[in-house]
């Protein structure tokens, strides 16, 4: 079993910064491509950025340029570093974990972004 547990999240003003770390814990070795997600009110889920235990990274077009998705192996740790935030970038952000060996994910809790105007 894997538990994702995410922090960072909070309140910033539009134009700021805010970087979200998740920490993985439990059988790291099942895991696979680590994402970020995003979930507004009355909207569905979304990928913000995901990346490969190699490294390699994805991003979603509205977080390009913007966010930047890291990860360090040997911490068990990913981030997501968010930049020139804007109002619609308020959400619950969660951590997901690709399962490696059987389909689905391992998700997190979720933190929660508010952007004010």
């Amino acid at each position: 079993q894997v538990q994702l547990v995410e922090s960072g999240g909070g309140l910033v003003q539009a134009g700021g910064s805010l970087k979200l770390s998740c920490a993985a814990s439990g059988s790291i070795l099942s895991i696979t491509t680590m994402g970020w997600y995003r979930q507004a009110p009355g909207k569905q889920r979304e990928l913000v950025a995901d990346i490969t235990s190699g490294g390699s990274t994805n991003y979603a077009d509205f977080a390009k340029g913007r966010f930047t998705i890291s990860r360090d192996n040997a911490k068990n740790m990913v981030y997501l570093q968010m930049d020139g935030l804007k109002p619609e970038d308020t959400a619950v952000y969660y951590c997901r974990g690709q399962r490696a060996f059987s389909p689905g994910a391992y998700w997190g809790q979720g933190t929660q972004v508010t952007v004010s105007s």
